[in-house]
């Protein structure tokens, strides 16, 4: 049997090695190849984001207008996958959706089979304007409306929200996306991004890797806490009730209030400082502040009763529904972020690969156990 000391859901374990993200839990620091998520959401976009993630380097301006080239000329999906998305129960909820029609593009992918850098690379491209487009347009049939094609003019934040709402977003809008997109593209070894390497370090494709990813991300313990905080502020407004006591009720009846504290983070969530603010912003400019106004009061009456800081989850929630998005397309959108940060986790981990296969603490009956005839049992 093995001597060593399990750790229940991996924590403190060291997986790989890995130069795509760095964390300091106890300084509250996220970088992207070294740089600081904070000069990336006050200085960068997606796109460049995405080149920083899957090149190692920040790109010149050609490299980043041939990137951006890149990537609008893969937003398209094929016709088969825009019937397949009416073709989906109308009970199907957008996450369920997006994991099979992630899993269905492979069908539709000439190289399918091809796990070489330069082929993971180009899938990286049409994945990351694919599950944006896939998302936008699920919501748009479900609504019964048309679906609406990419705008060329505009950015990958903005293409988003266009083809979402069918109206031009304003810069305001596009730049708080663009800011949500950098602060949710990665985030280390994630139980979806570990899931997509496990998958990758298997040879399989890279659609299956993300299908993996997106099956992690689907679970409440991982994705759907901003889902949370917004049903929570919800309930607050159809009572009427006062935010700081509706929440002093929850902690006395041992309810868990989401959005706060962090697995890895023990000092503010970098990423809630700028989506704090994004909420704020955006709140201001759309002339109602009620969504940020009972966020705030909640986060210091937190901060101050339990000593926990707001993670990236708390102040999103807010800043989607001031920007008109639906509840349930919250995680979906995380996924239309962090397509990024798990493409170069596969392209890095396909890069120096060995098949991911660790070992388990047996805790059974004591070796050898007595077999027992089946006459005698």
């Amino acid at each position: 049997m093995a001597t060593a000391v399990a750790s229940k859901g991996l924590e403190g374990i060291v997986a790989t090695n890995s130069s795509i993200c760095w964390i300091d839990g106890d300084a509250g620091v996220l970088a992207y190849r070294g740089i600081d998520i904070h000069d990336l959401a006050s200085k960068s976009n997606f796109e460049e984001t995405a080149y920083l993630l899957w090149h190692g380097k920040l790109p010149n301006k050609a490299e980043l207008a041939d990137f951006s080239a890149q990537l609008t000329a893969a937003r398209k999906l094929p016709p088969q996958i825009i019937d397949l998305l009416k073709s989906f129960p109308k009970q199907s909820t957008p996450m369920e959706v997006l994991r099979t029609a992630v899993s269905a593009l492979s069908f539709y992918d000439p190289n399918e089979k091809a796990v070489d850098h330069a082929s993971n690379v180009r899938k990286a491209f049409d994945l990351t304007a694919q599950i944006s487009m896939l998302v936008a347009a699920f919501d748009r049939i479900r609504k019964g409306k048309d679906v609406v094609a990419p705008d060329l003019s505009l950015s990958h934040a903005g293409n988003f929200l266009w083809m979402l709402n069918g109206v031009k977003p304003s810069e305001t809008a596009t730049r708080a996306f663009d800011v949500a997109l950098i602060l949710h593209a990665d985030h280390e070894l994630n139980a979806s991004t570990f899931a997509a390497r496990v998958i990758a370090a298997t040879l399989s494709d890279i659609h299956s890797a993300i299908t993996g990813a997106i099956g992690a991300l689907k679970g409440p313990l991982h994705g759907g806490a901003n889902e949370a905080v917004m049903r929570l502020l919800y309930a607050i407004d159809k009572e009427g009730a006062d935010p700081v006591e509706y929440v002093r009720q929850m902690l006395a009846q041992k309810k868990k209030v989401s959005g706060f504290g962090h697995r890895v983070y023990h000092t503010e969530d970098p990423r809630a400082t700028h989506l704090r603010k994004m909420s704020e912003d955006l709140s201001r400019a759309s002339g109602t502040t009620k969504w940020f106004d009972m966020s705030r009061k909640i986060e210091l009456f937190i901060n101050s009763e339990k000593k926990l800081n707001a993670n990236v989850d708390f102040y999103s929630a807010s800043t989607y529904t001031t920007l008109g998005i639906d509840l349930d397309l919250f995680t979906p959108i995380f996924a239309v972020s962090r397509i990024a940060g798990w493409a170069a986790h596969v392209i890095e981990q396909l890069d120096d690969n060995r098949l991911i296969r660790p070992r388990a603490e047996y805790v059974g009956p004591v070796y050898p156990a007595k077999y027992i005839p089946l006459e005698n049992r």
